[in-house]
């Protein structure tokens, strides 16, 4: 048991009634944020919860460096190993993920597939959504955007996307979501 690492995660945040939806069915905060715990003797900061941003890309290659091997290069996750060392660090500016939406949900919309593309910075959460082409498996064209400000609305219930004050936000944070998925 000395040279065992555990780790436990969950594939979905957990939603009961928020935004209308139950289980994951969106890009909302409450079904991408994930629970992940990393547990062994190799790992510091036992007890010890972060608000840093991470992915789930990342659990490969923290594995790899807390028991001291080299990070292969072409993974696209980043070691959490800072954080398991003191869990105020940082080690990453976004985290992305994705959903299609139209395959489940109420019959009416069903069938009509959109893919939401979001990146999650400390201050924002940003999704472009597009039609999906399930044939060749790319996105169509744009249908919309959404913006949320974690610092005055956490729960993401205010899209402030068509306010014109945001335009600068919206460019740059497009940018830092283009620059994820075409990594």
């Amino acid at each position: 048991m000395e040279n065992t690492i555990v780790v436990l995660w969950g594939d979905h945040g957990w939603k009961l009634g928020e935004h209308n939806g139950w289980g994951k069915q969106t890009n909302y905060e409450i079904d991408t944020r994930v629970p992940l715990i990393i547990s062994g003797n190799n790992v510091n900061g036992k007890g010890k919860t972060s608000k840093a941003l991470t992915e789930l890309v990342d659990i490969y290659p923290t594995l790899c460096d807390v028991t001291g091997f080299e990070v292969p290069k072409h993974l696209h996750g980043t070691s959490l190993k800072p954080l398991l060392e003191n869990p105020e660090a940082s080690v990453k500016d976004a985290a992305y993920s994705q959903f299609l939406l139209g395959r489940y949900g109420p019959k009416a919309l069903r069938g009509i597939e959109r893919m939401g593309y979001t990146v999650r910075t400390d201050q924002y959460r940003y999704v472009e959504w597009y039609e999906w082409k399930p044939e060749s498996k790319t996105r169509g064209d744009f249908i919309t955007s959404e913006l949320f400000d974690h610092e005055i609305d956490a729960q993401e219930n205010i899209n402030i996307a068509n306010n014109s004050e945001n335009k600068v936000v919206i460019a740059q944070m497009a940018k830092v979501l283009n620059k994820g998925f075409n990594n």
